[in-house]
């Protein structure tokens, strides 16, 4: 109600002669509560119990590796893993024939496709020509009930030498695909023999008409000797020598590849083809024009007929001739050559069919005396470009002998992005002989992102000369190689010729020598390693064995001595390797050089 009292009552009373007590008195605390008590008086104890806590080893869960459209079910279902394989089966069934003398039945051939993916079944009838019965898909894909009611048709019910009933109708199972005997032999199942396809009445009829429109059946003797009786009845002779030849060889070519040498002025090598008809020893030649030859599209060379090894006239028309002399067979082999009214033929090649006839009637292969008539390529001789005349670079002039709207060189880009702003400078002197030149001392900067090369002169006092630019910053060409001046033309002891004035490098500064050192695949004289492995023949010298190290111009005799050529680069490339200073200088420290060998 609304006197209702909603108030807590408190726990702590006041007692005299006692002090505070507790009403709501509780039992003692346990070493659980303490310890909880000792943790909260600290702060940050949750994260240190959960520190303390075992944790079990994280493996990343396939979630978390595969993406979702590549993962594949534990249990892959059937439309996955039996996609696009289809069961192929062959059979037939038998179909009433009415109202026919010739027959009374008639075997219809079928294929049955099931398809694994689904179970669904589909029949089809290959389409006979003339056949008058529509013909093709015969029962479309689904699932098919079997006969007794009881679930579709699977594997299990077809099995080669054995019914199915489908639909009221018999089919019978005679064979099956590769791939169907296969499936079915890798899963343990017998799929059963391959049977022999029937045929119908009709069909064994329709063959034999066939093959007799076609002369395929031999005649009869009683046929051949009615002919032969007839012929004499009426006063004909029996069939010449001729006629029999023809009836044996009919459409029985020998054919070979030829070529003539046309010797006129502006003849060429004419490429021919020799037909020789077996039926009556006649022979054509043809020409064999190629793409774009020029020649006219006739191809006749020789017409049909009889061709004769020499060719001669008659003294009037109508004299009787001798009929030898005609090109046979057997005068005709690759690799020789046939007179073809005055003009010598060469034959290089045959047909198989020629092959085979020559090689089953005469023992002879004539594929081996094939001629290779294939021309060689032509060799175009290319023009040199004209020499450079000084204006522009040498690329642009290129470019403008090759193209009629030229187009700027393209710079390499990630040479110039990875070298860009490197500058290595070698010093040098002047070797030219004169005495005022002895003591000029000029700085050779070569920068590596363009394969630019510049020359400055040093000032040196007294020398009469002033310093500044001797050779502005281009690419140059090295007069040894003839190409422009690369990194590696660039080392200590390294003569070098630019503006025709020779120049002795004597000495690299420190960022030449590190940026060397880093590339020692591509610059072998700033390799340590390199360097040491070339005085391999010298290492059991006395010198190198000292602790105390050899002077570097006596390992250089040395290893002259024994025909090793080190160049002052090497040298100084040992040294910042191997060396040590000493008292008497800088000298390299033969143990260590052995330890990098």
């Amino acid at each position: 109600g609304i006197d209702a009292f909603f108030g807590r009552k408190p726990s702590l009373d006041f007692k005299l002669g006692h002090g505070a007590i507790d009403k709501f008195k509780i039992g003692s605390p346990t070493q659980l509560h303490i310890t909880a008590a000792e943790k909260l008086r600290m702060p940050g104890w949750r994260q240190r119990d959960m520190a303390e806590m075992p944790q079990a080893p994280s493996t990343p869960a396939l979630e978390d590796v595969v993406p979702r459209n590549m993962r594949q079910p534990r249990v892959a279902p059937a439309w996955m893993k039996h996609d696009k394989q289809v069961l192929r089966f062959y059979g037939f069934f038998q179909e009433h024939v009415t109202e026919r003398p010739d027959e009374n039945s008639r075997y219809r051939q079928v294929s049955f496709m099931y398809y694994m993916e689904d179970g669904t079944l589909q029949l089809s009838e290959p389409k006979i020509e003339n056949s008058g019965i529509p013909q093709g898909m015969f029962l479309k894909r689904h699932r098919v009930p079997r006969a007794d009611g009881v679930g579709f048709v699977g594997p299990d019910d077809l099995r080669c030498g054995e019914q199915i009933h489908i639909y009221g109708r018999t089919y019978q199972i005679t064979g099956c695909d590769r791939f169907t005997r296969w499936f079915y032999e890798e899963n343990g199942i017998d799929v059963g023999e391959d049977e022999p396809m029937v045929e119908d009445l009709w069909q064994k009829s329709y063959k034999f008409t066939k093959t007799a429109e076609k002369g395929g059946l031999p005649i009869t003797t009683q046929a051949m000797d009615a002919k032969t009786l007839t012929k004499f009845q009426v006063g004909q002779p029996p069939a010449d020598k001729k006629f029999q030849q023809f009836l044996l060889n009919d459409r029985k070519v020998l054919r070979f590849k030829g070529y003539w040498d046309d010797p006129t002025l502006y003849g060429a090598r004419i490429y021919l083809v020799v037909h020789y008809y077996l039926a009556d020893n006649k022979v054509e030649v043809n020409e064999a024009h190629a793409r774009n030859s020029g020649r006219d599209a006739y191809p006749v060379f020789f017409k049909r007929g009889p061709l004769y090894k020499r060719n001669s006239g008659t003294a009037y028309p109508g004299m009787l001739v001798s009929d030898g002399g005609l090109y046979h067979p057997e005068d005709l082999f690759v690799g020789q050559s046939m007179n073809v009214w005055g003009r010598d033929v060469t034959l290089y090649d045959c047909d198989d069919f020629t092959q085979q006839f020559y090689k089953e009637f005469m023992d002879l292969d004539q594929k081996a005396n094939c001629i290779d008539v294939s021309e060689k390529p032509l060799r175009h001789l290319k023009l040199a470009p004209p020499p450079h005349n000084g204006i522009g670079t040498e690329e642009d002039s290129l470019i403008n002998c090759q193209m009629i709207m030229p187009k700027a060189h393209k710079p390499d880009v990630a040479k110039l992005m990875v070298l860009s702003g490197e500058n290595l400078r070698f010093e040098a002197k002047m070797i030219n002989g004169e005495p005022e030149d002895e003591c000029r001392r000029f700085c050779i900067a070569f920068f590596p992102d363009t394969d630019r090369t510049a020359v400055y002169e040093l000032q040196v006092r007294n020398s009469g000369h002033m310093g500044g630019k001797f050779r502005e910053k281009n690419r140059i060409k090295n007069p040894e190689t003839g190409k422009y001046f690369e990194l590696k033309d660039f080392y200590v002891g390294k003569t070098v010729t630019i503006c025709a004035q020779p120049f002795q490098i004597i000495r690299a500064d420190e960022h030449c020598l590190q940026f060397l050192e880093a590339r020692a695949d591509d610059f072998p004289w700033a390799s340590a390693a390199s360097c040491a492995r070339r005085l391999q023949p010298i290492l059991g010298a006395p010198e190198l064995q000292d602790q105390g190290g050899v002077d570097p111009d006596r390992l250089k005799e040395l290893a002259e001595q024994n025909g090793i050529d080190l160049v002052d680069h090497e040298i100084i490339t040992l040294l910042r390797g191997f060396g040590m200073d000493t008292d008497r200088g800088p000298v390299v420290c033969g143990p260590r050089l052995q330890e990098a060998c």
